[in-house]
């Protein structure tokens, strides 16, 4: 077991910030990147495994992103997944997201993460997030959206 901190900095911000002002979709951070922290006065990598979904919500805040989208497998967000009175969730709240987190309707290692990577964007922006999967992105209706 390694830690797993939360992310503070996303090196190479102003280029994928430069890329995104050209017009350019970056997809970025997707592994969570690789954990540094600075040792006498130098980066050095350390044992620890960064959230992909909390990397990538902090890149898209330090470049002030108009939306932020999280792919998945699904093509919305789901309460009681996979259960006869499964709901999909076409728009919710962070107060809404934060209650259903605390419910546990979020599974740890799939979709809770990025529901934390939702909510920290929304929260610092005030723009929206949309989760959903790739194959839905051309759909101005698609995904579940994340909103103030």
């Amino acid at each position: 077991m390694v830690a797993s901190p939360r992310p503070i900095r996303v090196q190479n911000v102003k280029l994928v910030r430069q890329l995104a002002e050209q017009g350019i979709i970056v997809i970025t951070v997707g592994g969570g990147g690789i954990p540094v922290a600075m040792k006498d006065g130098y980066l050095q990598g350390v044992e620890a495994v960064i959230d992909k979904d909390l990397a990538s919500a902090l890149t898209a805040i330090q470049i002030e992103a108009d939306e932020f989208y999280i792919l998945t497998d699904v093509p919305k967000v789901y309460i009681n997944f996979r259960k006869p009175n499964e709901k999909a969730l076409d728009q919710i709240t962070i107060k809404e997201a934060n209650k259903y987190l605390k419910e546990g309707q979020f599974t740890e290692g799939s979709m809770a993460p990025k529901i934390r990577a939702a909510v920290l964007f929304v929260e610092a922006t005030g723009h929206p997030c949309i989760i959903t999967e790739a194959g839905k992105l051309g759909d101005k209706s698609c995904g579940t959206r994340i909103v103030k």
